[in-house]
């Protein structure tokens, strides 16, 4: 796997360092990765995705945009199609965005966990492996023991392959 160097194995999940925007290995692959409830696209992971393809970004602001019609909303997952075989799904699993006055994290793990349910099907219908940075845990403020245990009962457990990537 160029680019990535393999970090070890928990679970069912296999852990790696390396730039989830740039997915490794064969086949077809999605990138997961938590949005916000608010349409605010603009830091963290999001600004890599953006530097590869303007489709995930796109999507996610007319998803947000048309929300009273769509079913946008925490827990939900938008998958987009920026390669032949590479998607992107935005699933939304944060309440709002910190600020300089707010109280708490805005990660959502009951939102996570729901979007990795949705998102499970729809790795399996695409018969893809499914890969992420450390979801929920940058500036959603969540915790990776809390994040994980969801990805692997979700995911993993479910057989679907998942590659996180440490940068």
């Amino acid at each position: 796997m160029p680019g990535a160097s393999v970090a070890g194995m928990a679970a069912g999940i296999t852990y790696v360092r390396g730039d989830a925007s740039a997915p490794q290995g064969a086949g077809v692959k999605v990138i997961a990765h938590v949005c916000n409830d608010l349409g605010g696209w603009g830091k963290g992971f999001v600004l890599a995705l953006s530097r590869r393809w303007p489709e995930p970004e796109a999507a996610y602001r007319a998803w947000h945009r048309d929300r009273a019609r769509n079913g946008f909303g925490l827990g939900a997952v938008q998958l987009v199609q920026v390669e032949r075989y590479v998607w992107v799904a935005n699933l939304v699993g944060q309440r709002g965005i910190r600020t300089g006055r707010s109280s708490g994290v805005p990660v959502r793990y009951e939102a996570i966990d729901a979007g990795l349910a949705e998102l499970a099907g729809h790795a399996r219908r695409l018969g893809a492996s499914v890969h992420m940075p450390r979801i929920g845990c940058g500036l959603a403020g969540g915790r990776w023991e809390r994040v994980e245990p969801l990805v692997r009962a979700r995911l993993a457990e479910q057989g679907v392959a998942v590659t996180v990537y440490d940068r």
